[in-house]
């Protein structure tokens, strides 16, 4: 089996990130994406308050694509949600041809060589980089192929969707409809996230 991984916060998960997994599949790149939401992501100001919403959403958001499932493995473990840990784990878990790939923004991609043990982790994946940019300039990550990071930019024009946006609109009480699959936008309304 060749898997993708995709880690994120999702806060909340959107289309824009579906479309991405979409992608991967329709055009090979892997059999399988595996969501992976983060409970406490390193990088981010603490959201581990929501934690359960953000899984639970992520579950809605894929439940009708049998090429895609959910892993909790980083609740499971609770502290700092570190990828290269993550990996790992999931080396163990699955049985899996080549080397795992990993989708990852142009926006965290940029920061890749801050992040837990990334000597290690560049050793363990491919990367996959979409675009998370208008006028994106590929020459950006020419320095970190030299550095031996393995990544192919994945050929999907930018999606201007961003979960601070999705947060923004619900607090002023505007519609989300079309920017999140409907299960998820009932869930949002429902439970009154990011209201606050």
């Amino acid at each position: 089996m060749k898997l993708c991984l995709f880690q994120g916060t999702f806060n909340p998960i959107h289309n824009a990130h579906i479309q991405i997994a979409e992608f991967a599949i329709k055009n090979s790149i892997c059999d399988s994406v595996i969501f992976i939401p983060a409970y406490n992501p390193p990088h981010k100001a603490s959201v581990g308050c929501m934690a359960d919403d953000r899984l639970e959403m992520v579950k809605l958001a894929t439940e009708n694509n049998p090429n895609f499932s959910v892993s909790d493995i980083e609740f499971q473990r609770k502290g700092k949600s570190y990828t290269y840990l993550t990996i790992c784990e999931i080396y163990k878990r699955h049985a899996i041809d080549g080397k795992i790939k990993f989708l990852i923004g142009t926006d965290a991609f940029e920061k890749i060589e801050s992040w837990y043990e990334t000597e290690k982790l560049k050793e363990l994946v491919d990367f996959v980089v979409f675009i998370r940019e208008n006028n994106f300039d590929k020459q950006r990550f020419e320095y970190l192929q030299e550095k031996g990071y393995r990544f192919e930019l994945m050929p999907l024009e930018f999606l201007d969707i961003s979960s601070t946006e999705i947060r923004e609109k619900v607090k002023l009480n505007k519609s989300i409809k079309g920017l999140v699959p409907p299960k998820v936008e009932e869930y949002i309304i429902k439970n009154e996230l990011y209201k606050n």
